[in-house]
């Protein structure tokens, strides 16, 4: 079945008077989505740093890109399978790490893993997840996973995540990069609201040997000592180029570095033997007033010229958004609040719909723009505007 019969799928059901369960407009899906969080819940979801004017950028950096429309191109089929780091994908689509999922669905990551498994898209999960490495694979099952590191300052502790997901089957490390400081969020802040400190997303902590082995007593007899060891632990503002080696020393595992805007940090990566560079701004959330990571895409890509894969994250919508990014140079686009928001909604199911919007929206235009695989996508397939 080609993605895009998911509308067909619809309108047909639509006959015996069924209308999708969850709003399909993007807009409508957020707006919904946060009426049903709580409000330290909405914040940390929807909200950015500062005055989230790089939330803002993001989203106008895609607008003024515009696809251009090739006809007559003879489309009957589309293959939107891409290979990836050696992993076969379904299409150049991963879910990207969002941490502390239980605070949006009591199932969190296990639901989101299930919707992603019955899809095939790889998800990359949080260190900061509320279900651990482990239970997480078990749910995907053969589905592709990656695992998404945020680099403690217990190297120890950084080394046991690390055996831990290659021994789970992960297929590849994210070293996120930009969050060795949580940015200055409002939203967070005026509800005085960080959810790690309630014991939310630290499941891969209080479930590992070296960190539980740091403490007095286990968390669950001693939760707010954990807590306290988890804040002296969480980041390691130390952490210069040259720290890349011990991530490389001690997996076999792929290992990408996500939050790169810079040219030169790409060189960096590339220098330090990096087997893939993630273009993103945390999707807004660390830096006011930076780079739309989109405006930052092709500079990165030059700059790695085919040394590595480049992926997209920050601020990805739409199919038509995806296609921006991988006409601009991505070999993938990572999805992230679109698919919590579904989770907010439906879970398992309200996860499985958002993805499965996304995928024929993306299949949808890829056609009409007059391409039958993402492989054809290139900078000629866009107008710049400026506005």
């Amino acid at each position: 079945m080609q993605y895009g019969d998911y509308q067909n799928e619809i309108y047909l059901q639509g006959l015996t008077g069924v209308v999708p369960a969850q709003p399909v407009r993007l807009d409508d899906l957020e707006r919904v989505a946060s009426e049903r969080m709580g409000l330290g819940p909405l914040g940390y979801v929807n909200g950015g740093a500062g005055g989230e004017d790089t939330v803002r950028a993001n989203r106008e950096a895609f607008d003024r890109w515009r696809i251009i429309p090739r006809m007559l191109r003879g489309i009957t089929e589309r293959d939107l399978r891409t290979t990836l780091l050696g992993s076969a994908l379904p299409a150049p689509v991963l879910l990207a790490p969002v941490g502390v999922l239980d605070i949006v669905h009591p199932e969190g990551e296990r639901a989101v893993a299930r919707a992603a498994s019955s899809l095939g898209v790889p998800m990359v999960l949080s260190t900061a997840a509320s279900t651990s490495i482990e239970d997480v694979a078990s749910e995907l099952g053969d589905c592709p996973r990656w695992f998404q590191l945020y680099w403690p300052k217990d190297r120890d502790l950084a080394a046991s995540f690390l055996r831990r997901a290659e021994a789970a089957g992960y297929d590849a490390v994210v070293v996120t990069l930009d969050t060795w400081l949580l940015g200055w969020r409002p939203r967070d802040l005026q509800q005085a609201y960080l959810p790690f400190l309630q014991a939310h997303g630290v499941a891969n902590y209080f479930s590992d040997p070296v960190f539980r082995a740091a403490l007095a007593a286990p968390p669950e007899d001693d939760v707010q000592t954990a807590i306290l060891h988890w804040l002296g632990v969480f980041a390691d503002h130390s952490l210069i180029w040259d720290d890349l080696a011990f991530v490389r020393s001690h997996t076999t595992l792929p290992v990408l570095v996500k939050g790169i805007c810079h040219p030169d940090d790409a060189r960096r990566a590339v220098d330090a033997g990096m087997d893939g560079v993630i273009v993103s701004n945390h999707g807004g959330r660390q830096v006011d007033g930076a780079v739309a990571a989109l405006d930052a895409l092709p500079p990165v890509v030059d700059a790695v010229d085919d040394a590595c894969p480049v992926l997209f994250d920050s601020g990805v919508r739409t199919g038509a958004d995806a296609i921006k990014a991988l006409s601009l140079g991505a070999q993938a686009v990572l999805l992230g609040r679109p698919y919590v928001w579904g989770l907010a909604l439906g879970g398992e199911e309200g996860v499985r719909r958002v993805l499965r919007a996304f995928l024929a929206d993306l299949d949808i235009n890829l056609a009409l723009s007059g391409h039958a695989t993402p492989n054809e996508l290139t900078p000629a397939a866009l107008a710049e505007t400026r506005r």
